[in-house]
Order: C-alpha cells, then sequence, then structure tokens
C-alpha cells in the first residue's frame, strides 16, 4: 500500500522537520499550511529535489469544508491518506488567564482542537484498511502552563483526551493514534508569544540542559506513524529533555 501522510502546519517548525523526514521514508506527503506558502513551498521544493513526492495545499483546518478540500486533494494526487499528523496550532503572548479574552482562547482552541477532530474525521472516514494518527501536543499538558499559555496548555490536554479515547475506538479497525508532547523546541513559536529567546532563557532548568530540536520531534512521530510501532495505541511520547 502507499504511505499518503497529510501533515497540518506542515511549512515550519515540527511540521517542516515532520515533512521533509517523512518524504525521505518513503511517503508521499500533503503539506498543509494556512497563511505562510512561502515557507510550505520552500520544504516542497527541497522534497521534490530529493526525488520525494509532495504537494501544498492551503487550508484553514478549523474549517470543514477546508479540511474536506484539503483530504479531496491529497487522495486525487496520491490516492487514500493513511496516516495524518496533527500538528496545526497557534500560540498567542505570554498572559495569565485573568488577563486572556475569550476570543483569543476561541481561536486557540479552534485552531488546536476542533483542527484535530476535524482532520481526525475526514481521515477516519476514508481510510482504508490499517492507517497511524499521531497529534502534536506538548508538555504543556503536564504542566499547565501557568503565567503563560494556560489557554494552549488547555487545548493540548484536550488534544491528549481525544488521542486516548479515539485510539481505543479505532482499536479494531487497526488504526493507531498516538500522541508526542514537545517540550521546549527551538520553533518560531515561541515569537509567537512575544518571547524568542524563552528555550534559551529555561534551557538551565531541562535536566539535558539544552532545548530540542524539530528534527528530533519529527523522528518520533516518524516511529509512531511507521510499521516498528505497530503495538503502540493510545501512548505519548514526551520528547522534553526529561523535563
Amino acid at each position: 500500500m502507499n504511505k499518503v501522510v497529510v501533515v497540518t502546519g506542515g511549512g515550519r517548525g515540527i511540521g517542516a522537520a515532520t515533512s521533509a523526514l517523512l518524504a525521505a521514508k518513503g511517503y508521499a506527503v500533503c503539506i498543509n499550511y494556512l497563511k505562510n506558502s512561502a515557507a510550505a513551498e520552500s520544504v516542497a521544493a527541497s522534497i521534490h529535489e530529493a526525488g520525494g513526492n509532495v504537494l501544498t495545499f492551503q487550508a484553514d483546518v478549523s474549517v470543514e469544508s477546508d479540511v474536506e478540500g484539503l483530504f479531496k486533494a491529497a487522495h486525487k494526487a496520491f490516492g487514500p491518506v493513511t496516516h495524518l499528523v496533527n500538528n496545526a496550532g497557534v500560540l498567542f503572548t505570554q498572559s495569565e488567564l485573568a488577563d486572556i479574552s475569550l476570543e483569543r482562547f476561541q481561536k486557540v482552541m479552534n485552531a488546536n482542537v476542533t483542527s484535530a477532530f476535524l482532520c481526525s474525521k475526514a481521515f477516519i472516514n476514508q481510510a482504508k484498511g490499517v492507517g497511524a494518527i499521531v497529534n502534536v501536543s506538548s508538555g504543556a499538558a503536564r504542566t499547565g502552563s501557568p503565567f503563560e499559555y494556560i489557554d494552549y496548555a488547555s487545548s493540548k490536554g484536550a488534544m491528549d483526551s481525544m488521542t486516548k479515547g479515539l485510539s481505543i475506538e479505532l482499536a479494531a479497525r487497526n488504526i493507531r493514534v498516538n500522541g508526542v508532547r514537545p517540550g521546549f523546541i527551538h520553533t518560531d513559536m515561541h515569537a509567537d508569544g512575544g518571547e524568542p529567546g524563552r528555550v534559551e532563557r529555561l534551557a538551565p532548568q531541562i535536566p539535558l540542559k539544552r532545548g530540542g530540536t524539530p528534527e528530533e520531534v519529527a523522528q518520533a512521530i516518524a516511529w509512531l506513524l511507521s510499521d516498528e510501532a505497530s503495538y503502540v495505541t493510545g501512548s505519548f511520547i514526551d520528547i522534553a529533555g526529561g523535563r
């Protein structure tokens, strides 16, 4: 069976590293992006140059009609989607909960949780036989991220619950569902939160004394999607340097 993967938010950071690694492992990759077409096309160009199969597709994955279009495009280009990486997400400026607006909270939940729900639903409804989903959660789901991102942490906690429940629902269909929980990873998302140097500031508090790379997270995602993890479902890999 051809391996076809949709990677949401695949144009930068963890999504970009995952798209490149999976393409190198023989997957046909559909890179979803919301706004940054240049970043997505740059990742796709690198995959093309290496001989991989890739498609870029703009979609707001918190909108059901956009998600339907995304999966139709991937199916048309490569055949049925066999693997899904729910990576799309947003993070806003560091803030205590009392100062977080309802509008911001709802935006975070839509971008991070609704997107995973809609993409998982679309994937399940077109899946043919064996498959796998990996949800990109966060170490914030465990810590709650007080004084900084309680809204973001809440959304990732919801993703973890979805991961566990869906893994049980789909086990009889031999579709595995797992999650990764990155900790302090060197990505642009920290700039979105207002502190580009956040990883460097917190590195001394991490047992391994450094931040992680998107490529290290991508390796865990690739393993969970692979046949090597064929007996793993409903599980989470914390990629947080021991924290």
